[in-house]
């Protein structure tokens, strides 16, 4: 019997890697509505994957109905899974529409946050960067971390902020030489504020 079970375990699994390749594929070929539908059966088989691309189905409206809470329900699913980006977007998703901004919403969503941050995902360190620098209670030292983690993976924006703590003297001691470096970066990487700000 645990044989048999471990088998369908298998088979399920490779199923929905299955499905969930060809709604990449489907996809890539302009099909959105076949990948829409291959991402959705391999998500409700629990493939953690598949359910972050039904969420960005949802979210862009690609093979489907654009709907920011059916996108919300997906990526929750992924993310409860441990799926760093889903993390990532749903923890986004709480800060940005939960109604009234409660407490429990926050906290969950700032947990989301930094562990798709840990898990190497750019975009989480750079939105965790501007939160905290930015946030009620800005936590500086704490914002400057993330912004360099980011800057780190090569994100232009974030390279930009790291000069302006550099620069302001926010989270760090003021270094105006380190600041023209991070700003000549995020320049050469294409960002415009660093372009303005050199100038």
């Amino acid at each position: 019997e645990e044989a048999i079970f471990q088998l369908q375990q298998i088979f399920r699994i490779d199923i929905s890697i299955a499905l969930n390749i060809l709604g990449i594929e489907s996809m890539r070929a302009g099909h959105c509505r076949i990948g829409y539908t291959c991402f959705k059966l391999a998500a409700d088989r629990g493939y953690s994957k598949a359910q972050f691309n039904v969420g960005l189905c949802y979210e862009h409206g690609r093979g489907t109905e654009k709907d920011l809470e059916k996108a919300a329900f997906y990526y929750c699913q992924a993310a409860s899974n441990c799926h760093p980006m889903a993390q990532y977007r749903y923890g986004r998703y709480l800060l940005q529409h939960s109604p009234g901004q409660h407490w429990h919403s926050q906290h969950r969503a700032l947990t989301l946050l930094e562990r798709a941050a840990m898990a190497g995902i750019t975009e989480a360190q750079a939105y965790l960067g501007v939160l905290y620098m930015r946030g009620l209670q800005p936590q500086e030292k704490k914002g400057l971390e993330y912004l360099l983690q980011a800057a780190n993976h090569g994100d232009a924006q974030s390279k930009y902020h790291v000069g302006v703590c550099y620069e302001q003297g926010l989270g760090v001691q003021q270094n105006l030489a380190e600041a023209l470096r991070q700003y000549r970066e995020a320049a050469v990487a294409g960002n415009r504020h660093a372009r303005e700000r050199l100038r």
